[in-house]
């Protein structure tokens, strides 16, 4: 682990780059698969499926009869727990709808706006040695709130060609309508082109590698809306004297196993508490199943100091965590000075893995710096607002005059002529 004491600030951007490439480095594998699979379909899918998850699959649909039956071997305590999640979930995103704003901005001139679900929505599931089946709750839910007609679900196939029987009863429970085994850059395109058997969407939600967090990139020149860019996992603690040691470290070692490109960083006002976590790390790692891909993560990762809460949020704000866990005895300080986040976690009993599984909130959030201009993943993300108006003959008439004028001062006589035929028209009356 990487101590460092007092940095200064214009070193702090060196200090929080992340560990990943750039997108130039891997564009250009991803434009070749896009293109691949724009011209082929089903063809490039199941080249690159063979390539990069070594199975060869001819039929890469899962049928309803088929995800219910390999959904159901999961244990049921699993399903118990699974159920709890959603309901939490669900009451969360179901508070967030919005009810139709409606104003008369001037007499006789109406407005409204309302929102409409997204008809036909992505769902990226990553595979590899973590299914998360828990992002398929996190992403199908409030598209189901939503009202979208369509979700689709892509995740990469195991060796036996199958998808893991918790992302499965996930999808069903969920009302998923098509799953995929397609992982990777290919079923990004797949669902940005569409093919003989994926359906195309009009926006694509989920977490991935860096491959798939390009190919998501990519997808929106081709008229494909994302979530956001949400590449490798990220967490960022502020701790003092009060915050519980051991349970910093378990936080920092849950990011840490989620890769070995994961990113976690500790900014504590206190020396003791940094060395007493860098203790704990060494002890709690070694009792981890990947602790592998968690060393890796933990090697690159900082602890760092500086004397006051006023300058650790300064460093904070500027590096934008997608976790932001607050441990401090001046936790309000945080709380409300805090300005980009993907979603906060306060005190010593909130542990990030609440947020990833069972609170309510959603855990698909900006990584990357990303967290100061998106927001995460919401029941509106899958929702577009649009406007309403309606002008009567009174309303022209109070309105009319300064949009003539505003369109000739804009050299737009066509846009006047349309208001002057309406005025003209209502001069008898």
């Amino acid at each position: 682990m990487n101590k460092i004491y007092n940095p200064e600030k214009d070193s702090w951007s060196t200090i929080l780059s992340r560990p990943t490439q750039t997108v130039e480095d891997i564009e250009a594998t991803v434009l070749e698969i896009f293109n691949e699979v724009k011209q082929k379909g089903d063809v490039a899918i199941e080249k690159y499926t063979n390539l990069f998850d070594g199975i060869e699959l001819k039929n890469i649909q899962v049928s309803a009869t088929e995800i219910s039956e390999k959904g159901k071997p999961i244990d049921e305590s699993l399903k118990q727990a699974i159920l709890l999640a959603k309901k939490n979930i669900e009451k969360f995103h179901k508070a967030q709808k919005t009810s139709k704003i409606e104003v008369e901005t001037a007499v006789g001139v109406n407005c409204w706006q309302e929102k409409r679900p997204i008809q036909k929505v992505g769902i990226y599931i990553p595979g590899g040695t973590a299914p998360l089946f828990s992002t398929v709750l996190m992403l199908a839910i409030p598209a189901k709130l939503a009202g979208c007609s369509e979700i689709v679900l892509c995740s990469p196939p195991d060796k036996e060609g199958n998808i893991n029987p918790a992302i499965l009863y996930a999808a069903e429970l969920c009302g998923v309508t098509k799953v995929y085994k397609v992982g990777g850059i290919q079923a990004i395109a797949g669902m940005t082109f569409g093919t003989e058997t994926i359906p195309q969407v009009f926006k694509i939600f989920g977490p991935g590698n860096q491959f798939v967090t390009v190919a998501k990139q990519l997808a929106t020149k081709y008229g494909v809306a994302i979530d956001m860019p949400a590449g490798p996992s990220e967490l960022l603690i502020v701790a003092d004297d009060t915050a519980n040691a051991s349970f910093v470290a378990s936080d920092l070692l849950s990011q840490a196993e989620h890769g070995s490109d994961s990113q976690v960083i500790l900014v504590s006002t206190s020396k003791s508490l940094i060395d007493k976590v860098e203790t704990e790390i060494e002890l709690q790692i070694n009792d981890l199943p990947r602790k592998t891909m968690a060393q890796k993560a933990i090697d690159n990762s900082k602890l760092i100091y500086v004397d006051n809460d006023a300058i650790a949020l300064n460093l904070i704000n500027q590096y934008g965590p997608e976790h932001f866990i607050i441990c401090t005895k001046n936790e309000d300080f945080y709380i409300d000075g805090i300005q980009n986040a993907g979603s906060v976690f306060i005190g010593n009993y909130t542990p990030e893995s609440a947020g990833d599984y069972a609170s309510g909130t959603n855990h698909t959030l900006p990584t990357n710096g990303y967290a100061k201009q998106y927001s995460g993943v919401n029941l509106d993300s899958f929702l577009k607002s649009m406007t309403f108006q309606k002008v009567t003959k009174i309303g022209i008439k109070n309105i009319g005059n300064a949009i003539e004028i505003m369109a000739s001062a804009e050299g737009l006589q066509a846009h006047k002529n349309a208001v002057t035929l309406r005025l003209n028209s209502l001069k008898d009356e």
